[in-house]
């Protein structure tokens, strides 16, 4: 029913993946593979709400609506078995200033916030912009996928320590966490009075067998502790429009994260992003459904491509997001060298592992939500590249 292999034409809509003006002169041909958004066209149903809203001439200062809160309720119930109340929900212009928020409405300066690298870099801009202290807690790669370690999150917590930034599912690594690896964090994180910020923008993107369990539903206690991040932004391709939803069972909790936003003077809604998530939220599954089949067939294009073609890179398994992780330590190269590899050679704009901290050396990171022939072209010029540099 969807054509996700169209290729939209992007130039001149001040896209951010696709302003080629940021990079070097010689490279500006460079296929853009990296931040998360996809080169798809939205689903038909939302752009066809965001056209209804705009015959209305006035865009003034606009509220939730009742219709907002029930889509976003029904969501959660039906596609992660989560059921929310109406007054657990606060709004945010998106995940990132979400964090930011929580970082100030629940800790000091110099309190500790730990976060779980390689991952998505503003949670440790969240802390260091924000003159809070930061500690790591790697994830470690065992038996070929990777996992946390828990020994490592013990010993590194102590009085200062105030919340753990989780990423669920895991960007970039890919991992959908399991029920008892989440409940073995709730239970460290509770008995230490640690507060869990989880950031589950990626949670529709389930591309494996697994299945992601919203850390907060897992029981009264992770409830208690757990302030969750989501949004629809990454699910239907709507991250311009800026809307986030923050869902905090805990009242006091809830207080203290309102109160911050009206503090800083960001508890107002997007007009066409409240009317887009109602959309998506109501009529959006079945284009969801397609667009996953189709991550699913571009991650096993890639997948085998990579495998057949060029075995010198490794491509991390792929539960969740439609973001692979490349491991390319095999080709011996420095990170600048990397970077070269795949920007001034094979003509790929990707991010670079570096970006996510430590672990992520070695490593890039590759947006496929783009059309099937665009793929290929990518693996065909990046396989041409490494014989070339060989």
């Amino acid at each position: 029913m969807y054509n996700f292999d169209t290729i939209v034409d992007r130039s001149n809509t001040y896209s951010i993946k696709w302003d080629r003006d940021q990079l070097p002169e010689g490279c500006r041909d460079a296929i853009p593979m990296w931040i998360a958004d996809m080169d798809f066209a939205c689903s038909p149903d939302i752009v066809k709400a965001i056209q209804a809203r705009a015959e209305h001439p006035i865009y003034g200062y606009t509220k939730c609506s009742e219709e907002y809160y029930k889509s976003f309720i029904d969501w959660m119930k039906h596609r992660n078995g989560w059921s929310i109340e109406k007054d657990w929900i606060l709004f945010s212009p998106g995940v990132v200033p979400a964090i930011n928020l929580a970082v100030l409405a629940y800790t000091q300066p110099g309190d500790k916030i730990i976060i779980q690298p390689p991952v998505y870099n503003p949670f440790s801009a969240a802390v260091l912009n924000n003159s809070r202290q930061l500690v790591e807690n790697p994830l470690v790669i065992r038996d070929g996928r990777y996992t946390m370690d828990f020994e490592d999150l013990d010993r590194k917590i102590d009085t200062q320590t105030k919340l753990l930034i989780l990423c669920s599912p895991h960007n970039p690594v890919g991992r959908v966490w399991a029920i008892d690896e989440l409940s073995k964090l709730i239970d460290i994180c509770s008995s230490h009075n640690i507060l869990i910020i989880s950031d589950e923008i990626h949670s529709d993107i389930i591309l494996g067998t697994e299945v992601h369990h919203c850390t907060a539903s897992l029981s009264e206690k992770a409830a208690a502790i757990t302030i969750t991040l989501t949004a629809p932004n990454k699910t239907f391709n709507l991250a311009g429009l800026q809307i986030a939803n923050i869902v905090i069972p805990n009242r006091e909790l809830s207080k203290a994260f309102g109160e911050q936003a009206t503090k800083i003077g960001i508890n107002l809604t997007n007009t066409f992003g409240m009317v887009a998530q109602e959309a998506a939220y109501t009529k959006g599954e079945p284009w969801l459904e397609e667009l996953l089949s189709y991550l699913k067939e571009n991650y096993a294009t890639l997948k085998s491509f990579i495998d057949r073609r060029i075995p010198s890179l490794k491509v991390f398994p792929l539960e969740g997001t439609y973001l692979p992780w490349l491991d390319c330590r095999v080709l011996g190269l420095s990170d600048a060298e990397l970077h070269d590899l795949f920007l001034k050679k094979a003509r790929l704009w990707l991010d670079d592992g570096t970006m996510f901290g430590t672990g992520g050396s070695g490593f890039m990171r590759i947006n496929i939500a783009c059309p099937r022939n665009v793929l290929i072209k990518a693996l065909e010029q990046l396989e041409n590249a490494i014989k070339t540099n060989a």
